[in-house]
């Protein structure tokens, strides 16, 4: 599992043991994935190319490196995903942002998909698909497919937890995508929910259950 990045930052352990307590309320939840997601972007974003630039310091010029950021598109999975926009969007703010509507039938577990919209996207392009939960893997395979299909090739997928099963199902299907994560979790339940988890992070977020 070469492609399975796992960001053990101390920081990040002491938020997700809060995040994972059934008593946090959602204000607090959202609050702390989104500090999550910035400790992770910042993680994933480690081999971003980089330009040179010229810049003038109040005492002379010099050269730097900036981030094509107008390169970057964030690609968040519908709904639970919308949780961790903000908190990479804070850090490359010019990003484009694409929309993919995925849910996870209850009988079969496949991903139904229901909306998808994109900017442009090329091969020079780095794409980051977030979603906290890397379950089965089918949601995130479906989506890694779809942005491949709309043209994108380099891609980062950022979850808070992995299951096991969901990691091998994404690398079998894509090789060539990159995972980071806060935890790899221990198993998927008979219902794929993730054990320990944190139960369902949609719902956890804007109370729908």
């Amino acid at each position: 599992m070469n492609n399975l990045h796992i960001v053990d930052h101390p920081l990040i352990k002491h938020k997700l043991s809060i995040m994972r307590n059934k008593d946090t309320g959602p204000k607090e939840f959202r609050e702390l994935l989104n500090e999550i997601t910035l400790l992770l972007t910042y993680e994933a974003s480690r081999n971003l190319p980089t330009i040179e630039v010229e810049v003038e310091t109040p005492l002379t010029i010099t050269k730097g490196e900036m981030v094509e950021d107008k390169k970057i598109t964030i690609v968040p999975i519908l709904r639970a995903g919308l949780g961790m926009l903000d908190g990479v969007l804070s850090l490359v703010p010019n990003a484009s942002v694409g929309f993919l509507g995925v849910f996870r039938d209850p009988d079969t577990l496949m991903p139904i998909e229901y909306y998808v919209k994109f900017p442009p996207l090329t091969e020079d392009h780095q794409i980051i698909i977030v979603d906290p939960m890397l379950a089965t893997g089918r949601s995130m395979s479906h989506a890694i497919k779809q942005v491949k299909k709309h043209g994108g090739k380099h891609i980062i997928l950022m979850c808070l937890i992995a299951a096991p099963e969901g990691v091998s199902v994404v690398i079998q299907d894509h090789p060539d995508v990159e995972i980071y994560t806060a935890a790899l979790d221990e198993k998927l339940n008979d219902k794929a929910y993730i054990i320990p988890g944190l139960g369902d992070a949609g719902d956890r977020l804007y109370r729908t259950k």
